[in-house]
């Protein structure tokens, strides 16, 4: 009787990109991404590009993007709630790091944004992460310092200053989450 090898699973973008539904690529194996999010979830993710487009504005080498494909590698795609990306071509998906990415955390992708994208986004040299916890209504800034991200702290109320960015946006997070502390 001979033995069944199973073929260790190894997907590339030209797979991806012919995926019916929503899905990730991260090393190879793909993920599918969860139902469509809770209307908070939207909500946020609404909030931020608008935030964020109203302070770059006036900046002709960036722009917000929400729900866009970032292909890392061949055999890495990812789908970040928001980016703030500059001098970047007009291509299918982004071809080079955004300077800023927003993931709104939830029960089902938690140990991915937290862990596996973090790692990929720090590693890609993106300059801000920011984790937001719709429940809690905190973000957690991330900045590149050094190749490693630094924790700017734990955003409720307060103002940040993305400083290593082209247009150098800021946020209000008093803001950005007041409507929710109803």
């Amino acid at each position: 009787m001979g033995v069944l090898k199973i073929k260790e699973l190894n997907y590339t973008y030209d797979d991806y990109k012919i995926w019916e539904g929503d899905w990730e690529l991260i090393d190879g194996l793909p993920i599918s991404m969860a139902p469509a999010p809770m209307i908070k979830h939207q909500s946020l993710e609404f909030r931020f590009a608008k935030l964020f487009d109203d302070q770059i504005e006036d900046c002709e080498r960036c722009e917000v993007l929400s729900e866009v494909d970032y292909k890392v590698s061949d055999d890495t795609v990812l789908r970040p709630d928001v980016v703030v990306i500059c001098d970047e071509p007009n291509d299918a998906y982004l071809t080079k790091a955004p300077e800023i990415v927003v993931e709104i955390i939830s029960k089902s992708t938690a140990k991915r944004d937290e862990k596996y994208k973090f790692e990929i986004y720090e590693r890609e040299k993106i300059s801000y992460y920011i984790l937001v916890y719709p429940d809690e209504l905190i973000a957690k800034v991330y900045k590149l310092e050094s190749g490693k991200y630094d924790k700017q702290g734990d955003f409720y109320k307060q103002k940040y200053r993305f400083d290593n960015t082209t247009c150098k946006p800021e946020i209000d997070f008093n803001n950005l989450f007041e409507k929710y502390r109803k």
